[in-house]
């Protein structure tokens, strides 16, 4: 990994909930920062592209715009394990994919952007696999808002 820069620091710091919401936001994020606007771009192009960051956009309630989310779960036998990642991951829907110590050993989290796109989604996953999937909606939501320090 590399030395994040004094720059990178104020960057990743600034930018964690704070991040303006008007025209032109990278040209407003820049001018707080004290850089140009191309320089944060390419800033953060080199912090992805270092995986430094994974992701960087916003966080939006699905829900709301009338699409769905869901933990989901599959036993994935230990031989074929590579195989069902594959396939799983195929889809557009999911979002991350985890091993877990557990006899429902791979979870992933499907998104879609209609709430029908849930079921297609598990059906699919359970034709192309031959495995049950189980899917978890959320019952009760919690905001945690979680910031890193990016130590100046």
């Amino acid at each position: 990994m590399r030395e994040l820069s004094t720059v990178d620091r104020k960057i990743l710091a600034k930018l964690q909930g704070d991040f303006p919401v008007c025209e032109c936001p990278y040209a407003e994020a820049a001018e707080q920062l004290g850089i140009s606007e191309e320089e944060l771009l390419q800033r953060i192009e080199s912090l992805l592209a270092d995986k430094v960051l994974t992701r960087f956009g916003p966080m939006f309630q699905i829900e709301e715009m009338g699409g769905a989310f869901v933990l989901a779960a599959l036993a994935a036998p230990e031989e074929r394990y590579d195989e069902v990642t594959a396939l799983v991951n195929e889809l557009p829907a999911v979002a991350h994919n985890y091993r877990r110590e557990h006899a429902l050993n791979m979870w992933f989290v499907l998104a879609t952007e209609t709430k029908t796109g849930i079921a297609e989604a598990i059906a699919r996953i359970e034709r192309d696999t031959g495995l049950a999937v189980y899917a978890f909606p959320k019952e009760r939501e919690f905001f945690v808002e979680m910031k890193l320090e990016a130590r100046l």
